[in-house]
C-alpha cells in the first residue's frame, strides 16, 4: 500500500474495516433530515479521496441510495454507519468520524443544515453553523 496511514477504523463487530493513507478532512456534522435518519442523531464526518481508502471485508459493506447520485455505506451484518459518497464528488468518500480509531487529530469545523437539528440537540457555538434551503 503507498502512502502513510493517516487513519484507520471499522464498524462495531469488526467485519468491515478500512485504512486511509491521504489525509483527512476535518470533520463536518450535517443535521439533514436524510443524514439524522441514517445514523440516528446527525451525520459526523471526515472525508478522503477514494483512492486513499483500502476497504476490508468490502463484501460485508453495503450501499443505500435514497436518491440518484447519493449513497450512505455500511455494515451489512451490525448496521454501523461507515461512509457517505457522492457522484458529484466521485473522487471522495465521506468516513462517520465514530468509526475512525482514536487519536485522529481531527476537529469539527463546521455544522450543515442547522435549521434541519433535532429539537433536543443544542448546536455547538464554537464552530460554523451554515444553514441551507
Amino acid at each position: 500500500m503507498a502512502g502513510d496511514v493517516t487513519g484507520t477504523g471499522r464498524c462495531l463487530c469488526g467485519r468491515v474495516s478500512y485504512v486511509v493513507t491521504g489525509p483527512l478532512r476535518n470533520v463536518i456534522n450535517c443535521h439533514c433530515e436524510r443524514c439524522r435518519r441514517h445514523t440516528g442523531h446527525f451525520m459526523a464526518a471526515s472525508a478522503a479521496a477514494r483512492a486513499d481508502i483500502t476497504v476490508t471485508g468490502g463484501d460485508r459493506l453495503t450501499w443505500f441510495d435514497p436518491e440518484p447520485g447519493t449513497g450512505y455505506g455500511f455494515c451489512r451484518t451490525c448496521g454501523s454507519s461507515l461512509f457517505w459518497r457522492t457522484t458529484d464528488h466521485p473522487e471522495q468518500w465521506s468516513i462517520c468520524a465514530g468509526t475512525i480509531d482514536p487519536p485522529t487529530g481531527l476537529i469539527t469545523s463546521r455544522a450543515l443544515f442547522t435549521e434541519c437539528a433535532a429539537d433536543y440537540h443544542r448546536l455547538d457555538p464554537e464552530i460554523e453553523w451554515v444553514e441551507t434551503e
